[in-house]
């Protein structure tokens, strides 16, 4: 067993292109021509001799190289590359901050942060503060629990926010993730406890799918008698069905009433943020109709540059609450049709009544779709079908509020 003191006499003979003074246990010192020292544990692995570096000498002494070794060889008696786990242990101590759920998490949050919408932003900012941090920010995140975050999820629960607990508990599984990617934790403890939390059913946006009762409300909103700004988004929004915050902010410069086509720009359309920089805009064939609507509103706010400006500011658009107040003065409550909802209700009908192409429809709602390869279709591959589509609906929307020729559903 070697000395310190022999390892500081020790020297590399002349004519040498090294020297190997032997420990114990296979560790040993070797001294290069230089005068450099280094131990290394020499060790077999899947049958062949292989070596471990420990270390330069006088940094790590003898008795540290003996323990170095020691550690090494209870690694490999385990079944663990000794060398593999140094590796890993350099790379954990390289993580700059700690290993706190709030350094994790705060970690996490700066690096997906640029991906996000602003909207998608405050969510989870709101989900690691209001109900993650104050019960588990301070602690290691590699030593909680799964029963501990069951039980900060069911803080949550007890709240009523069913559907916020379940968002809660998905945001801190990819902060969990995120932790067992840097070598914070071993695993996803997220994951335990999915099944013991009260299921959340999410409500669907109210829409009428019936053919008469959708000819009612037509031709109720066409006798609408507030303001001729409101009234005419009001007949839009079923005949267009997109979705209420593209139509409330549309701008005039996105129209061609000339080639009856609407083009809403990438950025305004609901996508991440690189969808929203690079993405394609989304091209909505206007019927007739449609543009006979523009046309008649134009005298009135074409001077502008919204559609729709709202009244205390022209450079804003009416306000969400809008055309949800419209529709309930016409006695129809957000449990009976929302503005939303006539995208649903365009959606049921075109398909189950007059019989459209489901990846047509899904085109001019703005869906990703994807084919058999998970590609995503190039949504203007199917604009002159939409263009067709589009004017049969409005037609079909004239002639419902008539009250004429009512086509049933298929039959199941």
């Amino acid at each position: 067993m070697l000395t310190d003191a022999e390892c500081k006499n020790a020297t590399c003979p002349p004519g040498k292109t090294r020297e190997r003074l032997a420990c114990s246990g296979g560790l040993y010192l070797e001294i290069s021509p230089a005068g450099s020292k280094r131990w290394f544990w020499k060790f077999r692995k899947d049958g062949k001799e292989s070596r471990m570096a420990l270390g330069r000498y006088p940094d790590v002494g003898a008795k540290d190289a003996r323990k170095a070794r020691d550690a090494a060889k209870l690694h490999k008696s385990e079944g663990r590359d000794p060398v593999q786990v140094r590796k890993v242990a350099k790379l954990k101590a390289l993580t700059p901050a700690g290993d706190t759920f709030k350094a994790t998490a705060e970690e996490w949050y700066r690096l997906k942060l640029d991906s996000w919408s602003s909207h998608y932003a405050i969510r989870e900012k709101r989900n690691l503060e209001k109900d993650l941090f104050p019960f588990l920010g301070q602690r290691h995140i590699g030593e909680i629990e799964a029963i501990e975050l069951l039980a900060v999820v069911r803080r949550v629960e007890e709240r009523g926010a069913l559907d916020v607990a379940h968002r809660v508990l998905t945001t801190a599984g990819q902060v969990w993730r995120y932790a067992v990617a840097t070598g914070r934790a071993a695993r996803d403890v997220s994951a335990d406890i999915k099944g013991a939390l009260k299921p959340h059913h999410g409500k669907h946006f109210a829409a009428i799918t019936d053919p008469v009762k959708l000819g009612e409300l037509i031709r109720i909103i066409r006798g609408y008698q507030g303001g001729p700004i409101v009234r005419a988004a009001l007949q839009l929004a079923p005949v267009l069905f997109q979705r209420p915050g593209e139509l409330r902010a549309a701008a005039w410069a996105e129209f061609d009433l000339d080639t009856a086509l609407w083009t809403i720009p990438a950025a305004r359309m609901k996508r991440r943020v690189d969808g929203k920089k690079n993405g394609d805009p989304h091209l909505v064939p206007l019927p007739t109709q449609a543009v006979e609507i523009l046309w008649k509103l134009h005298p009135l706010t074409g001077h502008g540059t919204l559609l729709f400006p709202g009244e205390r500011s022209h450079d804003r658009p009416i306000s969400d609450n809008t055309l949800r107040a419209a529709l309930l003065t016409l006695g129809y409550g957000p449990d009976v049709q929302s503005v939303h909802g006539f995208r649903a209700t365009a959606r049921t009908i075109l398909a189950e009544v007059l019989n459209f192409d489901p990846l047509v429809i899904e085109a001019q709602l703005a869906h990703a779709v994807k084919d058999a390869n998970g590609r995503s279709y190039n949504r203007t591959t199917y604009l002159q079908q939409r263009a067709t589509m589009m004017q049969q609906w409005a037609d079909y929307l004239d002639k419902m509020a008539k009250g004429a020729d009512v086509i049933p559903f298929k039959a199941a």
